[in-house]
């Protein structure tokens, strides 16, 4: 079935969150904001999910990254 067939109204495109609070950097010490891009299993949540600009999902891996390095958020889930 091609995508033109399908029922419903057309899906609405996400915006940035980072964009529309017009954040210039993402800080790696926040974790609280942070997990919210993280799933349950400690993986990042890609672009297309999250909603993110391709500028700010790539600052957004790298904070993830520096906060997982000083074990300010962890690597996997407890289990």
């Amino acid at each position: 079935m091609s995508r033109m067939n399908q029922d419903g109204p057309p899906r609405r495109r996400k915006t940035c969150g980072f964009c529309a609070d017009k954040v210039d950097h993402i800080d790696y010490k926040d974790p609280n904001r942070l997990k919210k891009f993280v799933t349950e299993r400690g993986k990042i949540l890609p672009r297309r999910i999250s909603g993110n600009c391709a500028s700010h999902q790539r600052s957004l891996t790298v904070a993830i990254k520096r906060a997982r390095d000083i074990a300010l958020m962890a690597y996997t889930a407890d289990g």
